[in-house]
């Protein structure tokens, strides 16, 4: 905490866990992420979060620019079926190890 500050810290982003990747039958696609964001359950609650920036956070062994901890950008592209699963791109492909575990969906951009 920062010195002066009481209260509450204030989580600028939403949870969203990482179910894996766009797939068919016989063929899956690293490129498309399917993600569920939390308290997200229809399609039509998905379209506030077109457009809207994700991190997928983890630790790495070695330091890089002085912490352990990397990060992969990506961004919400569109609905995944009637339940408010979401399709998202990231910058570079989410490793497998990322399935299951959670990304930051963040409140930007806003299209508003």
């Amino acid at each position: 905490m920062v010195k002066g500050r009481t209260g509450q810290r204030v989580r600028l982003y939403v949870r969203g866990t990482v179910l894996g990747y766009k797939r068919s039958k016989s063929n899956q696609y690293e490129t498309t992420s399917l993600v569920q964001i939390e308290g997200v359950n229809t399609k039509e609650d998905v379209a506030w979060y077109c457009g809207k920036r994700m991190a997928y956070i983890y630790k790495a062994k070695t330091k890089s620019s002085g912490t352990h901890y990397r990060c992969i950008w990506g961004k919400v592209t569109r609905p995944h079926g009637n339940s408010g699963v979401v399709r998202a791109k990231f910058r570079s492909n989410l490793p497998p190890e990322s399935m299951g575990r959670k990304v930051r969906v963040f409140m930007y951009p806003s299209s508003i």
